[in-house]
């Protein structure tokens, strides 16, 4: 039996106490919010708050997902009415529910205008997004819109068929203008610092370009809140789904598998109606900044850090890699001395214990691959920040710069068992040009003309020679020595 509306009552009656089903008429669910990138973390996240919603009364929160790029999630769930499961585990315990949220599913490239008539339908007061650092089209060091980017020079040229989120966004806000219709509110849950400023700041740019009187409209009536969102989300596997299969009863072809802590940190200031994801756990705040800078320094950091040097190691998962003595304790230094003196949220020691709790996780098999992906959009705002901030202050960088290292030896793709893996990151080509000259020249100058790719380390750092020493330094010891022996120079 495949999971289906149809299949519900059965589904209850049999898992009666171990599964938790949709109760209310999923008929009566109103499209309210439009998400722009329909992958797990979303199915994992922000979906489920918006279930309580839904299971609290409000039916005005249907939502409509889209996927910019691929069909296979759209393929998957269509059949079984866009429900499926949010498998959560940790070392001990495993609970199921099944998510009727998702009303239905859109793949853009197949029809832009099924998007766009979402998007500014009169019931939609919300589009969200989890389209990953790299679908903002955005130079990661400046922060700047690539006007440049294939697909933003594209919606500029074509607005009535975008690509790109920021085309969907502003020809959507432009057909609303034009029906006499308020703006939705923007809504990223994405990594990146001040995640709501930095997409109003691009759409009013690419607005700006396309028609300065609708950016007008949009900077004077629209909403771009900051948030904040906390959950480690697996890959998917085929055991994932046989061992969801068991416990269900009936086939889910794209369940969800994650750990049982969730935070969804929300700035409350939206055009519109909103769901009262407060009810649900979300915590409602004037600033998210100090939270969002906690967790991109903190926990995306210590995952990067993890990702590269685990993969370097040989290891495949997260608690494999936290498992080793001398990575675990270099990351927890680098967090306490060199991360934290950088931020201003409370209680941070309390924060990097629950960290570690979380990475130890062996029920997750969080791959680290998965984690390593993109780096060149992700190290700016997970590590740079505080190199930049402490460069400053005069503070200790050893670390951090012992980090980037790593990145720079995990460019080379392979580890030192002499496994080989693919480097999965939009500028591969020019990184691994990069990298093959540190191995030709001088580290010191390598490093110096690696640190010149300004999309990603702006024009400053190579100016640190301190810095760029350090990180030479590091270099040369982890690919001479291994990453455990070079480690060795940080044990207390």
């Amino acid at each position: 039996m495949r999971l289906s509306n149809a299949a519900l009552a059965t589904l209850a009656a049999r898992a009666a106490g171990e599964v938790v089903v949709p109760a209310y008429d999923r008929g009566s669910l109103a499209p309210g919010i439009v998400h722009l990138g329909l992958g797990a973390f979303h199915r994992a996240h922000q979906a489920v708050y918006t279930e309580h919603t839904l299971r609290a009364g409000d039916h005005r929160w249907g939502i409509v997902g889209v996927s910019l790029r691929r069909a296979d999630t759209s393929e998957a769930l269509a059949p079984q009415d866009h429900l499926y499961v949010v498998d959560v585990r940790d070392g001990s315990a495993e609970s199921f529910q099944v998510i009727g949220a998702l009303i239905t599913s859109l793949v853009a490239p197949q029809s832009a205008a099924a998007v766009l008539g979402a998007m500014s339908d009169p019931r939609c007061h919300i589009v969200s997004l989890t389209i990953t650092e790299k679908g903002y089209c955005r130079n990661p060091a400046s922060g700047a819109l690539q006007f440049e980017h294939p697909d933003i020079a594209h919606d500029l040229r074509e607005a009535v068929a975008p690509r790109s989120a920021i085309g969907f966004v502003v020809r959507a806000l432009a057909l609303r203008r034009a029906a006499g219709l308020g703006p939705f509110t923007v809504l990223s849950c994405d990594n990146l610092p001040s995640n709501g400023d930095t997409m109003r700041a691009l759409t009013l740019a690419f607005a700006r370009e396309a028609d300065p009187a609708l950016a007008d409209w949009i900077e004077q009536k629209g909403a771009f809140p900051n948030t904040m969102v906390d959950r480690i989300v697996p890959l998917t596997t085929n055991a994932d789904r046989t061992r969801v299969a068991k416990q269900l009863g009936a086939d889910d072809a794209w369940p969800v598998v994650t750990e049982p802590f969730s935070q969804w940190v929300i700035e409350d200031r939206f055009a519109g109606p909103r769901p009262a994801w407060e009810h649900a756990g979300a915590t409602l705040v004037d600033d998210a900044r100090p939270y969002e800078q906690a967790k991109l320094r903190m926990l995306n950091s210590a995952h990067s850090a993890l990702a590269y040097f685990g993969s370097l190691i040989g290891y495949d998962t997260v608690d494999q890699a936290i498992g080793a003595p001398a990575v675990l304790n270099f990351v927890e230094s680098m967090l306490r001395d060199e991360v934290e003196p950088t931020l201003s949220r409370p209680d941070l020691a309390a924060y990097r214990a629950e960290l570690f709790t979380r990475f130890r996780n062996t029920a997750l098999d969080h791959r680290l691959q998965q984690i390593a992906t993109d780096g060149s959009q992700k190290l700016p705002q997970r590590w740079l920040e505080s190199v930049r901030a402490n460069l400053k202050s005069g503070a200790p960088i050893e670390r951090l710069a012992f980090a980037l290292a790593g990145w720079i030896a995990y460019l080379g793709g392979v580890d030192e068992t002499g496994r080989t893996y693919a480097v999965a990151d939009p500028l591969a080509g020019t990184l691994t040009e990069a990298v093959r000259s540190t191995l030709l020249a001088d580290t010191v100058d390598a490093v110096r003309t690696l640190l010149e790719i300004e999309s990603i380390f702006g024009c400053d750092l190579r100016a640190h020679l301190r810095f760029v020493a350090q990180v030479a330094r590091h270099l040369d010891a982890i690919r001479t020595q291994g990453v455990v022996k070079a480690m060795g120079a940080f044990a207390a």
